[in-house]
């Protein structure tokens, strides 16, 4: 069966992302090699089918022959007629489809200008999009002015900001065997992202006194009764030694704007372990680079994490297939992860695709 005749049907997870409402959506992966590109590309086929003009960019460089990082032979990114790219002008001349020029954003990458092109046929592209978060808003702008009503952004090795609230409505993350280890370890370790990514979003009445932080960057500390101790636009980096200089005030709050690390996470726990109920607000779960295991324990020591902003996931999928060996058989692997993830959508794209070409119920091989 051709591609094109593939896209006929609606799956089960496009049906959820038309029904969500969102613009922007994000596909990222846990890993390399757990199938985010074949996620991506199911979507473009499901929007291309549903008649949803759709404009594609990537954070970064994705669509590459061979995964840079093992060297195994990867999926390309497929293109469908009508769709509009964001993509660096050098990655055009590889191109393995027709495509007309729209415009130029201005916007600089080490790959050339990134410019936007409308899809005169089905084919493979290599995408390679703006890098800075900002850069990115002016990028869905463009083509949102040029006729998207979808604008799906894909996610390179090691850059989940692209997930980010303050740029994607909404996010897809897929999850396989190439993370390494048995099912359960794979479920083990896609929890443990998920509960970074799911930190909650921060209630009204502390939103509201952090709100200013947020808008203009940096760090900020509040003591317990709610009044300011410190408010500067440092970068996170430098934060810690800043924090650890109010060991011995009565500090209740603090938020921070930008990437949270090791260090700065050591800082902050350690507070916490002397402040009993202090309260930590970062911008959303992609800012956070620590192990699930510390945020539970700065919880279990009377802390609270929140999110300024909160992310929502809206599906999972699944690869049961790593390259490297140690693949799983499909529907144990999806049967498995459903029952794991009660409040999650989760599907296998592949068996869905399958399924549709067969005409057999999906419903299946998805949770409700």
């Amino acid at each position: 069966m051709s591609n094109m005749s593939k896209s006929s049907a609606a799956s089960p997870l496009w049906q959820r992302i038309k029904h969500s409402g969102i613009e922007t959506l994000a596909v990222m992966g846990m890993a390399k090699n757990t199938g985010k590109t074949v996620a991506l590309n199911h979507v473009l086929a499901q929007a291309h089918a549903a008649q949803v003009a759709v404009g594609v960019t990537s954070i970064g460089r994705d669509g590459e022959d061979r995964d840079q990082v093992f060297l195994f032979p990867k999926p390309p990114v497929l293109i469908w007629p009508g769709s509009l790219v964001a993509t660096a002008r050098d990655t055009l001349v590889r191109s393995k489809l027709r495509f007309k020029l729209l415009g130029n954003t201005g916007i600089d990458s080490p790959m050339g200008e990134i410019v936007i092109v409308k899809a005169l046929e089905y084919g493979e592209m290599e995408i390679a999009g703006a890098s800075r978060s900002s850069d990115q808003l002016k990028v869905i702008q463009r083509l949102r002015q040029a006729g998207c009503e979808l604008v799906v952004l894909d996610g390179a090795l090691g850059r989940s900001h692209h997930a980010s609230p303050a740029i994607a409505d909404g996010v897809i993350l897929a999850t396989g065997a190439a993370i390494g280890g048995g099912i359960q370890d794979v479920i083990r370790k896609t929890r443990d992202r998920l509960a970074i990514l799911g930190i909650a979003r921060v209630p009204a009445e502390l939103g509201a006194r952090v709100q200013d932080l947020f808008n203009k960057g940096g760090v900020a500390i509040w003591a317990r009764d709610g009044e300011p101790l410190f408010q500067a636009e440092i970068a996170s980096l430098n934060a810690a030694s800043v924090l650890m200089g109010f060991a011995e005030q009565d500090v209740g709050t603090i938020a921070v704007s930008g990437a949270v690390g090791r260090q700065l996470w050591r800082a902050m726990s350690s507070l916490g372990a002397m402040k009993p109920g202090l309260n930590l607000v970062v911008a959303d779960g992609t800012k956070l680079f620590v192990d699930a295991l510390d945020v539970q324990a700065f919880c279990k020591q009377g802390g609270s994490l929140y999110g300024y902003r909160s992310i929502r996931i809206l599906g999972l999928t699944l690869n049961p297939f790593s390259p490297m060996g140690g693949s799983f058989d499909g529907a144990e692997f999806l049967a498995s992860s459903i029952d794991s993830f009660p409040g999650y959508d989760v599907c296998d794209v592949v068996l869905n695709e399958q399924q549709l070409e067969q005409g057999v119920d999906h419903d299946v091989a998805t949770s409700a």
